[in-house]
């Protein structure tokens, strides 16, 4: 079976780095999906999950990416984010406290008519609303 290196990176370290037949991200433009032997690639990511086919255990993981950049070359698919969380270690108590501050912060920015501050709480309620949506694939 043909597979390449995957590898999601942030400011405080690894935070995956397995064999892969497949990776599906969301790029700003939409959804891409790497296979083995992918041309050269580097494109801006959205919020969202990325997901990953691993061939050592024939299952999919799914990390919660926060943006970031997706570049493949040389069968290497690399992921550099400002933050990314594995399924498995998201605190999903976390996660829904953090829905409900963003829900709280930009409904009352909203009636301040604080357009950039409800822009960045609206930032802040994706990624929560992300990493909740992750964290139903634990394995």
């Amino acid at each position: 079976m043909a597979e390449f290196k995957v590898n999601i990176v942030t400011p405080a370290g690894i935070v995956y780095d397995h064999r892969a037949s497949r990776v599906v991200a969301r790029a700003v433009d939409g959804d891409i999906g790497i296979l083995p032997n992918h041309s050269p690639i580097i494109v801006p990511l959205t919020i969202n999950a990325v997901r990953v086919t691993r061939v050592s255990i024939d299952a999919e993981d799914w990390i919660a990416v926060n943006g970031g950049i997706l570049e493949v070359r040389n069968n290497v698919c690399s992921i550099v984010a400002d933050s990314a969380e594995r399924a498995r270690d998201i605190d999903l108590e976390r996660a829904f406290e953090e829905k409900h501050r963003a829900e709280e912060e930009i409904k009352r920015l909203d009636a301040q008519k604080q357009n950039k501050d409800a822009r960045l709480a609206e930032i802040s309620l994706h990624k929560a609303i992300n990493r909740i949506s992750v964290s139903k694939h634990k394995k």
